[in-house]
């Protein structure tokens, strides 16, 4: 991961491995909780997300850019 740089802007977010079979979570899954991911990415929209060294990629569709560019 490239870390802190021009065009970045830092997010706060809590990141949780949620269980099979414990608090209603039907598959093993990862949560990512943030006040600015839900209004970039809205309940119930998919997008695609790739591993990438030290982290993840989260790829954006053209109505979740227009949010994102509204945050920075």
């Amino acid at each position: 991961m490239s870390g802190p740089a021009y065009g970045k802007k830092k997010i706060d977010i809590t990141a949780y491995i949620h269980e099979k079979g414990k608090s209603q979570a039907r598959i093993m899954h990862i949560d990512l909780e943030s006040e600015d991911i839900s209004k970039i990415i809205k309940d119930g929209e998919i997008t695609f997300i790739k591993g990438k060294q030290g982290g993840a990629f989260i790829a954006l569709k053209k109505d979740m850019i227009k949010r994102a560019e509204k945050l920075i």
